[in-house]
């Protein structure tokens, strides 16, 4: 029994290890992405950012959300714009306020550019039995739940940036 413990103890060390692996790759995949994308790292985390399913409303939400300021976040869409990855659109709710979404030019040059990584993660989502993916789906869901914590609770007791 001892010796299962052992190795419990191991594998969590090794799942540690992983972990922090897979966030210190996170930097080096989005740089790579930027490069096939033809765009700045700032740029693509911008992107991305506008892609989720619950978007930065307009110029200063984006901002906050890269820990920027106002007039930097108002740059950067600035020059998303006259690359063609980005339009200001009227605000949903808000009439003296703009939006800033998406084209389907950027959509469609990100989705070529991650074709080769997610076809590579299909396949090995396809390597899983139903019972391995739904564990990993877990763990993965209270990861991300650990992290947007971590960071949630380290952005509050953090001044931001001045506007």
């Amino acid at each position: 029994m001892e010796q299962v413990r052992a190795g419990a103890v191991e594998t969590r060390i090794a799942l540690g290890r992983a972990v922090r692996r897979l966030l210190r790759l996170a930097p080096e995949v989005h740089a790579a992405l930027a490069t096939r994308v033809g765009v700045g790292v700032t740029d693509l985390l911008a992107l991305d950012h506008l892609s989720t399913p619950t978007p930065p409303g307009g110029v200063v939400e984006l901002g906050r959300r890269l820990g920027m300021t106002s007039a930097s976040a108002t740059v950067l869409v600035d020059r998303l714009v006259r690359a063609g990855h980005v339009e200001r659109t009227a605000h949903a709710t808000d009439r003296r306020r703009t939006a800033v979404v998406l084209t389907e030019h950027a959509e469609d040059e990100v989705r070529d550019a991650l074709g080769p990584l997610v076809e590579r993660l299909g396949e090995l989502a396809a390597s899983l039995d139903d019972q391995a993916a739904a564990a990993v789906l877990r763990f993965l869901g209270d990861l991300c739940e650990a992290l947007e914590d971590f960071a949630a609770t380290t952005n509050a007791s953090t001044p931001s940036a001045p506007d």
